[in-house]
């Protein structure tokens, strides 16, 4: 498995497969034919269907500038994975060059002719089985696991992670007004976030400070702010909402939760290897059910369980949103996909909870490389209507009931 700096990337909103990735294309396509002119994007599958919801063209012209770039829009998917483009290189009237493309999820692209990745692996493991052996075996825990394999600047790497992760919170909290978009979408994080400091309740005032900190990362996504693929941009505002809630009203330090962090990224990495990652290719269980597992094996370690606990705690959250479909209304990471963030964070408080109270009384016996198992066949199963076009779900609902 790669280093835990390719899960988690600061980025802007509001998609890693449809603005990260098709801008880290445009940068290498730069880079290699400095000589061009101008661009021809024909963008095929997803990127075509929800591309302009997710601002593709937009973020692609813009790195491609001065050097003009024209689209055109392709439903059918390129052989290697639904987010494909070929972009044709022009110096004049000659052209250079047909690049093929893919943004895989999470902001990692692929090139046809090198699409095994030139990343490094930096675990010798791939399964969560193998390394709660190797743990267990050498007496450690799994962010002494991470610190062993992963890069000399690991920590400082997560610090940063973290540190922008509650920016972004801090940021989204103090917003009002509309989201981007004809969706007339209007922000409800800072009014929520007042509702809970107004709240004597402690259940729900927990449980409401949650909600507001996964809706003001995933409405700043949404926005186009800057936030961090955790492991996405559609599922980023579960993994800080969850972070911020053990910083602030749990009192945890930045350097514990750092730990925290990197354990939830040992389980979003494995989903990444063996699986998905991208809602394109396995629908939103890939997006916000690996957020959740992720984000569930933290509180499992925030809660002082054990390795096989924070895992089973992983499995839940998993477990829980299979076959989860990604229908964005209009194309735009907006509905139902902010909503889910803070659904999902709360599932993830839930699941640490109860795997504690579970695990100590019966063995899991559904693991969590099982659950991944699942959570990629059913992707693969899902009709293609409900993994990032549009077609389906909520969003053919929305427009076949629209005014």
């Amino acid at each position: 498995m790669q280093s835990l700096k390719e899960l988690y990337k600061v980025g802007i909103g509001p998609s890693s497969s449809h603005t990260i990735g098709p801008m880290r294309i445009a940068q290498r396509i730069l880079k290699e034919y400095p000589e061009a002119t101008h661009f021809h994007v024909a963008l095929h599958g997803s990127l075509a269907l929800t591309g302009k919801g997710h601002l593709t063209d937009w973020v692609m012209k813009k790195t491609f500038e001065p050097k003009p770039c024209d689209f055109s829009f392709h439903s059918d998917a390129l052989p290697y994975h639904p987010n494909g483009m070929i972009v044709q290189v022009y110096q004049g009237d000659d052209k250079l060059a047909d690049v093929e493309a893919y943004s895989v999820g999470g902001g990692t692209v692929y090139f046809k002719g090198d699409q095994i990745s030139k990343i490094k692996d930096v675990y010798p493991h791939r399964h969560m089985k193998e390394i709660l052996a190797y743990v267990d075996d050498h007496a450690m825990g799994l962010y002494d696991y991470v610190k062993m394999y992963d890069d000399d600047d690991i920590e400082e790497y997560l610090m940063m992670i973290l540190e922008t992760m509650f920016n972004t919170v801090e940021t989204g909290l103090k917003k009002q007004g509309f989201i981007q978009g004809p969706l007339k979408l209007e922000r409800v994080a800072n009014a929520m976030y007042h509702q809970a400091l107004n709240t004597h309740r402690k259940m729900r005032k927990d449980r409401l400070l949650i909600a507001s900190y996964a809706y003001a990362v995933a409405e700043e996504n949404a926005d186009g702010g800057v936030i961090v693929t955790a492991p996405t941009c559609g599922a980023s505002g579960v993994i800080p909402a969850v972070l911020y809630y053990a910083y602030k009203q749990m009192h945890m330090s930045k350097e514990d939760l750092v730990q925290a962090l990197a354990i939830g990224g040992l389980f979003g990495n494995i989903v990444k290897t063996n699986a998905t990652i991208s809602g394109a290719d396995g629908g939103c269980q890939a997006e916000i059910g690996t957020a959740c597992a992720m984000a569930s094996a933290m509180m499992g370690w925030i809660s002082e369980l054990n390795n096989h606990l924070i895992a089973y705690a992983a499995e839940m959250g998993l477990e829980h949103n299979f076959g989860l479909t990604c229908d964005p209304v209009g194309g735009y990471v907006q509905i139902p996909c902010i909503e889910r963030n803070a659904f999902a964070a709360l599932r993830a408080v839930d699941a640490g909870m109860l795997a504690g109270e579970l695990g100590y009384v019966r063995d899991n016996k559904i693991s969590f490389d099982a659950a991944v198992n699942v959570q990629r066949a059913t992707g693969k199963d899902l009709n293609s209507a409900y993994k990032e076009t549009s077609l389906g779900g909520l969003a053919k609902e929305y427009l076949d009931h629209a005014d």
